[in-house]
């Protein structure tokens, strides 16, 4: 089962208080893989070189730095995977629109690249295990004091979400009570809880931390409760794609990500781009 340190998949609100305090960099990062279980090293058979491509303007998950390197999470990530497997990696930029075409055509065999683990991409790659979630987070003034956070404690609070999104139908659904106001744009949505115009905003823990952690948020607020990540909301998670039945590739990939956990290197990588963790 998927563990998590903050609030395990199905776990109740209430349970996020009974958290023992962090003693190292897992503890204090989110978790995909059962570290107690032990994979077996898979047979790499002719693998040598695993050709990555991401893209380059989605801070802090990949970018190209002042000097013209190409950083991120996802660049690190990958690297760290290859170092793991003792295979030679490159990792090249692509636009966005054109990575599952890239793969489908031969021109590289992995995209790490924030895709999402869905139908759609499915339908035109096979993914690793999940390296990541998007959880649904509340973000709250810093006056705004609740613990836990549940329908029954957010009382007569004002909640902005982004109209007709998944976050919007959460809160809607979970939270029925609330009263709930809706913005055209996720900038508009965070514009408003920075001048005091809504008491809580919801909406997506990796976007949301990246605002926090940013110079516009201007130390307003901070996250509460969370993170939610029930799949019908917020679906199956970000995973390195392959191209369909490379399975070889596919497990190894699998069995890099699970040892980078074992060890604490994903943990690192985290704390690193995600001073501020969206989890």
């Amino acid at each position: 089962m998927l563990g998590f340190w903050l609030l395990a998949a199905g776990a109740s609100a209430s349970a996020q208080t009974a958290t023992a305090a962090p003693t190292s960099v897992n503890d204090v990062a989110p978790g995909f893989w059962d570290l107690r279980r032990r994979m077996e090293k898979p047979d790499l058979g002719p693998l040598r070189l695993v050709r990555f491509i991401t893209e380059d303007d989605y801070p802090p998950f990949d970018f190209v730095a002042p000097d013209g390197t190409l950083m991120g999470f996802n660049v690190e990530l990958a690297r760290a995977i290859c170092d793991e497997l003792r295979l030679q990696c490159t990792v090249q930029p692509r636009r966005w629109d054109t990575l599952l075409d890239t793969l489908e055509k031969g021109g590289a065999d992995a995209a790490i690249a924030s895709l999402a683990i869905n139908a759609r991409n499915r339908a035109r790659a096979d993914f690793s295990a999940p390296y990541y979630k998007t959880p649904g987070r509340f973000v709250a003034r810093a006056s705004v004091q609740l613990d836990p956070v549940i329908p029954e404690t957010l009382g007569d609070h004002v909640v902005g979400v982004e109209a007709g999104t998944a976050h919007e139908a959460f809160i809607r659904d979970m939270f029925p009570r609330v009263q709930r106001r809706t913005f055209e744009t996720a900038t508009a949505l965070r514009a408003a809880i920075r001048r005091g115009e809504v008491d809580m905003i919801f909406g997506d823990g990796v976007a949301l931390a990246a605002w926090l952690n940013g110079v516009d948020s201007a130390g307003c607020c901070a996250f509460r409760g969370g993170p939610f990540l029930q799949r019908a909301y917020f679906g199956d998670g970000v995973g390195i794609a392959v191209a369909r039945g490379n399975v070889v590739l596919r497990r190894a990939l699998d069995y890099g990500l699970q040892r980078l956990a074992e060890r604490g290197v994903y943990a690192e990588l985290y704390l690193k781009y995600f001073p501020i963790g969206f989890f």
